[in-house]
């Protein structure tokens, strides 16, 4: 008899062995289409009918949500157990024709399968071959990797197909019985695709899955803890995902001398979470020390955003990092450079030369961003309270030559940067603010009040009222929908009408009409409670000690709006006329009185942008307007004032810096002596 009539007496004895009703082979799923695309998971959950699940490991008791209609055993999962154990042929001729033969197959199905390009697409291939339990692994990591460069809305669609299809429930049908005799990679990867594709979380089959990979965590590998740990960063609160958590954890801390890749390393932080004890993040730090030599580009990339994502700060991690990214900044991705910003944001970690060099980068290849990327670069610059000279010098001269170019997102991105970082254009700087105030006249009639409101506030901060903005935003058609604002955002709405306000009285801005802003939307402004600063007072009671006919006044409030922390008022020099007088202490007008006034203003470092002294937004504007009222301001940080030593001298160089010319001139001898 010949091999192959062998073989198809073979396959009929089985096929016959394993004949089941059509009731048993079809299954009777119960299933219906997704009515919400964009959550098929909750669909699903009320789709298949909910039983109480078997004892997780900590014997507590967990409800979910089966996939199959009927309760019992199947005499196919039987059968199925039958052939996966046993041993019968193993060494025969026939056994090894069918293997080389299965082996064809299993090469062939996973070709056709790399080939799929969605989740349908695997599904209908299901049909034609049956997976086996390996190949059941390869099927829902496929799926999941198909959707990853899709649209959302085609994601969507294509999930909402995935769900409806009837393989889908079949194919999870058979993972979950198959659980028990795949390798741990392939339970690992499999519970990830289920999780990315959205499976419900307490359906029996993703907490089958979780309950199998807690009996045999202490058998998975590093790779297969890393995949696990990727899984349930995107899992919610469960009490089998919580175990399982739990569980890593105590493995992950008894194995951390042996971890050997960087890669695994960080995806164990992010799994143990904000969460984790802090010796336990002090010993990740430890271990993530000694493996700075294998730091690639990308780890250190991701190493940011690991330690953003479990909330601990290491300076020396971070110096290693950055100086890694600075050395290599040609060629990394938008993505990935504006995910290290952001995460530098979340830490509040600055390095000035990683910073400077980022915005030096990218305004090299302005031309090769968009302006939605610049825009975002931007933005999370303005975060940190950096300003990226070279950036913003390229971004204006982009602007000014096509202004039209911008959405009204980002007209006011735009205008919150450069008036927060009071970044000075120079010679591009009416050009800038008129190309600005063009393109937000096109939008006039398409913007909210509030969006009004910022507009024109941004521009008086740079000290450009625009005519139109200002009166489309003081109609009263405009001002009523102020009265809509919720009491949370009022304070901020009534301080920006307020800076408005004063920029009008003050700067005098040439309108083809005037205008004011109506008391009804500038509110009372609060009585200040602030009191002096201790160190500042102790230290100005020093300084003016030994200075005859000054006047110290502590906490003044000027225009109802700006606090000084202490006003010194001192006479005149005989010699010195009023005009010369005026040129020293304000710009636009003398003083009112023949006086010198000296404003002390005590601000903290965020008050200026991250590694200068040039005063941001607010701040500067105060300065300007203190200058048009007649005082000289004078800016200290409490940082300054720390030391007690040198308190003294230092406020004595801030506020007279005439006698500290004085003392540090030369003394020129007399002739003969």
């Amino acid at each position: 008899m010949s091999v192959r009539v062998t073989e198809e007496v073979v396959r009929w004895c089985l096929r016959f062995r394993s004949r089941r009703s059509p009731w048993q082979q079809r299954g009777f799923l119960l299933t219906t289409s997704v009515k919400d695309p964009p959550l098929p998971s909750q669909q699903l959950a009320h789709i298949w009918g909910t039983r109480q699940s078997q004892t997780c490991l900590d014997r507590s008791p967990v409800n979910s949500v089966r996939f199959y209609s009927q309760g019992g055993i199947h005499s196919k999962d039987l059968e199925e157990k039958e052939l996966l154990s046993s041993p019968v042929g193993e060494s025969s001729p026939l056994a090894e024709i069918q293997s080389d033969e299965q082996t064809q197959r299993r090469s062939l199905f996973l070709d056709r399968v790399q080939q799929c390009g969605s989740p349908s697409d695997v599904l209908d291939l299901t049909y034609q071959y049956s997976p086996t339990v390996r190949q059941v692994s390869n099927c829902l990591t496929r799926m999941w990797s198909t959707t990853k460069k899709m649209s959302d809305e085609q994601r969507r669609y294509e999930l909402q197909l995935m769900f409806e299809h009837p393989a889908f429930a079949k194919l999870l049908q058979k993972a979950m019985k198959g659980v028990g005799h795949m390798s741990n990679d392939d339970m690992a990867y499999s519970l990830l695709g289920m999780v990315k594709l959205g499976v419900p979380q307490s359906s029996r089959v993703v907490q089958t899955f979780l309950r199998t990979c807690q009996e045999n965590l202490n058998d998975f590998d590093e790779k297969g803890l890393s995949i696990l740990a990727s899984c349930l960063e995107h899992m919610d609160s469960s009490t089998n995902a919580d175990a399982l958590k739990e569980g890593m954890r105590l493995v992950v801390e008894a194995r951390l001398p042996g971890i050997k890749t960087v890669m695994a390393l960080q995806t164990m932080m992010r799994l143990l979470g904000k969460d984790a004890p802090l010796n336990l993040k002090r010993k990740l730090e430890g271990k993530a020390l000694s493996m700075t030599d294998q730091f690639s580009l990308p780890n250190t990339q991701y190493m940011i955003t690991t330690m953003a994502t479990i909330g601990f700060f290491s300076k020396p991690l971070l110096d290693v990092c950055s100086k890694t990214i600075k050395e290599n900044l040609n060629g990394i991705p938008f993505n990935r450079l504006f995910t290290v910003l952001q995460s530098c944001r979340d830490l509040h970690y600055r390095d000035f030369d990683l910073l400077t060099g980022i915005s030096e980068y990218v305004a090299s290849i302005i031309d090769v961003w968009t302006k939605k990327q610049v825009v975002l670069f931007l933005s999370v610059f303005e975060n940190l309270a950096f300003c990226p000279a070279a950036l913003m010098e390229a971004f204006a001269k982009k602007v000014i030559t096509n202004p039209e170019a911008l959405t009204l997102k980002d007209l006011l991105c735009v205008l919150k940067v450069y008036s927060s970082l009071n970044y000075d254009l120079q010679h591009q700087r009416q050009q800038f603010l008129e190309s600005l105030s063009r393109a937000l006249d096109s939008y006039l009639h398409k913007m909210s009040g509030f969006e009004l409101l910022k507009a024109v506030y941004h521009l008086c901060l740079l000290g450009h009222i625009p005519s139109a903005l200002l009166e489309h935003l003081l109609q009263s058609s405009t001002l009523e929908k102020f009265n809509a604002t919720a009491p949370r955002f009022l304070p901020h709405q009534e301080r920006m009408f307020q800076t408005v306000n004063l920029c009008l009285r003050l700067e005098s801005p040439p309108l083809p009409q005037p205008v004011t802003v109506p008391p009804s939307v500038l509110g009372n402004p609060a009585p200040s409670s602030q009191s002096v600063n201790q160190w500042l007072q102790q230290g100005l009671q020093s300084v003016l000690g030994d200075q005859a006919d000054t006047m110290l006044q502590e906490m003044v409030m000027v225009e109802n709006f700006y606090l000084i922390d202490a006003v010194i008022s001192k006479p005149l020099p005989k010699q010195t006329s009023l005009t010369e007088a005026s040129s020293c202490a304000g710009e636009e007008s003398p003083p009112a009185e023949s006086s010198q006034r000296i404003a002390i203003i005590c601000t903290q470092h965020s008050g200026f942008c991250y590694g200068t002294s040039n005063p941001r937004g607010p701040l500067a504007v105060k300065i300007r307007h203190l200058r048009i009222l007649g005082y000289n301001p004078v800016l200290v940080t409490e940082q300054e004032l720390q030391s007690e030593e040198k308190r003294t001298d230092f406020l004595r160089g801030r506020i007279f810096p005439e006698h500290l010319r004085s003392d540090t001139q030369p003394k020129v001898e007399q002739p003969g002596s």
